[in-house]
């Protein structure tokens, strides 16, 4: 039988992710890359348009499902049979949807997306009415909240399918504003017994994910450029300069801690909201290379400026974006808390060095790493909040 699922103790010692968190993550992985193949498909024939706001709603759907399963984890975590069978579900969701990602993207068609995204709601869903049936009090209340308010939201998603293709932009807008509201109303008397630690190290797992994949999408661009081509001085700079924007994302999420900051749901959800941008901006870096790769290779409908831009404005976003939710806590003085909002301009300002622009983009990371480094060992960390 299984056991009475209770939450566990915010205070636990060692509370690390576990090795189903770990394989659920590769799995969602694997609709980031959808994701992020289609955003490059579409880009790279000048669909601005269709490409950026599909990858947008798509990237969403798959951000907000893996979320929503973290925080609940993170407070219910059983690893009983039940839970991990629950919880495999979700994983088949999640691959469905991946497969339906490219029928979005070309015809608007969310039927497949949709089904995948309510097989993985109607298992979380499960999860919280086995969470309300071991609880009492506020706490019942609060997972009976979530339950109801996952479902609700899974309806107003029947939009995607019944409505004219005019407005989903606008369903899209409505009911995901409905489903960032769903954490804060089921939580106003009650919050969840989330563990910060875990939460930070489970957020920071996923940005090593997706900044794998980053790289991954775009080995494979350059290697397909490659074997049609052989144009190695063509796209050695463009290799080069992606891989030290991943490197240099990578070092600059991971400088600080952040568990110390997510005290109470005020600062947890502004930070795991802002993820979207992180994440999204990340797998968009990969997306960006691929795009300047085949530009450089002639298989792109785009100018070399637009295909710079491809890669410098998700590059900016992340760094700016990191910086404002993540970086900024742990900075002392102007000087530490400046480096990656001016970093951000320049990488933006780097679309002007057209086939440069990628390398160019990656010295500066680079020398952001660097400038980072050596203020804090002159000036030290911020003190811990």
């Amino acid at each position: 039988m299984p056991v009475l699922m209770q939450a566990r103790r915010r205070d636990e010692q060692h509370r690390a992710a576990t090795p189903l968190e770990l394989f659920f993550d590769l799995c969602f992985v694997v609709a980031v890359a959808q994701a992020g193949r289609q955003l490059a498909h579409a880009l790279a024939e000048g669909h601005w348009g269709h490409g950026i706001p599909g990858y947008l709603m798509v990237f969403f759907a798959v951000w907000w499902a893996w979320m929503n399963f973290s925080w609940f984890a993170s407070a219910y975590d059983t690893d009983d049979w039940l839970y991990r069978v629950v919880t495999l579900v979700q994983i088949a969701g999640v691959l469905i949807l991946a497969a339906g990602v490219p029928r979005a993207f070309e015809h608007s068609d969310f039927g497949v997306v949709w089904f995948g995204y309510l097989v993985m709601r109607l298992a979380l869903v499960s999860q919280w009415l086995r969470a309300a049936h071991g609880s009492r009090g506020a706490e019942r209340r609060t997972a009976l909240r979530y339950a109801l308010g996952v479902t609700v939201c899974q309806a107003g998603w029947l939009g995607l399918l019944l409505l004219p293709e005019t407005v989903l932009t606008w369903v899209f807008l409505v009911v995901g504003v409905a489903e960032l509201s769903v954490p804060a109303l089921a939580e106003r008397q009650r919050q969840t017994a989330w563990h910060p630690h875990h939460i930070a190290e489970r957020y920071g797992l996923f940005t090593i994910i997706v900044l794998g994949e980053t790289i991954a999408a775009a080995t494979v661009a350059v290697q397909s450029a490659l074997d049609d081509n052989d144009e190695l001085g063509t796209l050695l700079p463009i290799a080069a300069g992606g891989l030290l924007l991943v490197f240099a994302a990578y070092w600059i999420y991971f400088a600080v801690p952040i568990h110390l900051h997510l005290r109470s749901n005020r600062q947890a959800f502004l930070w795991g909201y802002g993820h979207y941008l992180v994440f999204g901006s990340a797998a968009a870096i990969g997306a960006g290379i691929e795009i300047a790769v085949e530009q450089a290779s002639g298989k792109a409908h785009l100018t070399v400026y637009e295909a710079a831009a491809c890669v410098t404005v998700p590059g900016a976003l992340f760094m700016f974006t990191v910086w404002l939710i993540h970086s900024r806590h742990r900075k002392r003085g102007a000087a530490q808390q400046l480096v990656l909002p001016v970093s951000s301009v320049l990488i933006l300002a780097c679309t002007a060095a057209g086939r440069w622009a990628v390398l160019s983009a990656g010295l500066v990371a680079a020398a952001t790493v660097a400038a980072g480094v050596t203020l804090t060992a002159r000036q030290g960390p911020a003190p811990a909040e």
